[in-house]
């Protein structure tokens, strides 16, 4: 997973990074405690011009990421914050049925910015996990629980399953929303560690 940068309020910026089948996202903008990377195909005396004001906040503040997605020439993401999980467990530890994409949204959306997709629900089709290759080749988890599914633990569950699926035991990522509390209290509950925020341009 590499190290994490030193709280220095650098600002690094470096190509715009592509996913396993040679798509690019057109930006990606991620930052931790006093660090970012701006992951574009802009001119770093321009990036560190726009964020000289404020170097710790500007980076993930709207004003930037709004100027990146024009010079760009895309449209900004969500704020999301990025986790990292926890070792893999010997076993997924919840029952799960492997199945085909589908037309779920949740699905759809992975298929659109994610390569190597693969998904799995519960047997009462109540929860679904999905796994798939992001920027950079990082496998990328996201989980979803019906309605009539909730209050049972079965987000919890979800990412706590997630570590076992992914081939070779690589490390496994999730971008949450902040304002999603209840999925990202079911990532901590089940032992994933807040590593930073970042947006995608898209």
């Amino acid at each position: 997973m590499g190290e994490t940068p030193p709280a220095d309020a650098s600002v690094t910026t470096v190509p715009a990074p592509a996913l396993l089948d040679g798509r690019r996202v057109r930006a990606l903008v991620v930052g931790g405690t006093g660090w970012h990377v701006v992951a574009a195909d802009v001119d770093p005396a321009w990036v560190a011009a726009q964020v000289a004001h404020q170097p710790i906040e500007a980076p993930l503040g709207a004003r930037f990421l709004s100027t990146l997605a024009d010079r760009v020439g895309g449209e900004p993401g969500v704020l999301d914050a990025l986790l990292v999980a926890p070792p893999a467990p010997a076993a997924p530890g919840l029952e799960l049925v492997g199945t085909g994409p589908g037309e779920h949204p949740r699905v759809r959306r992975a298929l659109a910015h994610r390569t190597d997709v693969r998904v799995w629900t519960t047997p009462d089709g109540t929860a679904l996990l999905v796994l798939g290759r992001g920027v950079c080749g990082r496998w990328e988890a996201g989980v979803e629980v019906q309605p009539a599914g909730r209050g049972r633990g079965l987000g919890t569950a979800l990412a706590a399953a997630a570590p076992a699926l992914v081939p070779g035991g690589e490390p496994l990522w999730a971008q949450v929303a902040p304002a999603n509390t209840a999925s990202l209290r079911s990532f901590l509950t089940a032992g994933w560690r807040p590593v930073g925020a970042e947006v995608v341009v898209g």
